[in-house]
């Protein structure tokens, strides 16, 4: 079992930063890939960002490309976000274990965190 905490959301106006982080418990979190969603009022939940287990490679929904920087270590998996837009407003959910094609499918991962919310100020 993997359990997943999220950190580090908060208000900042736009053009600001904000660090999010993700704890991990469990020892097979450091075999998953991770990564990040988010969801916005009346919206579906979307991907963000992800990394393979091994770190390395990393992926990016195309808006975030560019603005965004997801990493991991040992037990957190984390999202830098630059350049925020009111548009990044959102509550964004770390996630872990994924399993098939399409990191953009969210029904192919397995953990998720409860949630941090975002709001980016105009």
């Amino acid at each position: 079992q993997v359990q997943l905490v999220e950190s580090g959301g908060g208000l900042v106006q736009a053009g600001g930063s904000l660090t999010l982080s993700c704890a991990a418990s469990g020892r097979a979190f450091s075999a998953y890939s991770a990564g990040w969603f988010r969801q916005s009022e009346g919206k579906e939940r979307e991907f963000v960002a992800a990394i393979p287990f091994g770190g390395g490679s990393t992926y990016y929904e195309a808006s975030v490309k560019g603005r965004f920087i997801i990493s991991r270590a040992r037990n957190t998996v984390s999202l830098q976000m630059n350049n925020l837009r009111p548009e990044d407003t959102a509550v964004y959910y770390c996630t872990a274990q994924h399993v098939g094609r399409g990191y953009e499918d969210r029904s192919t991962w397995g953990y998720w965190g409860r949630g941090t919310q975002v709001t980016v100020s105009s």
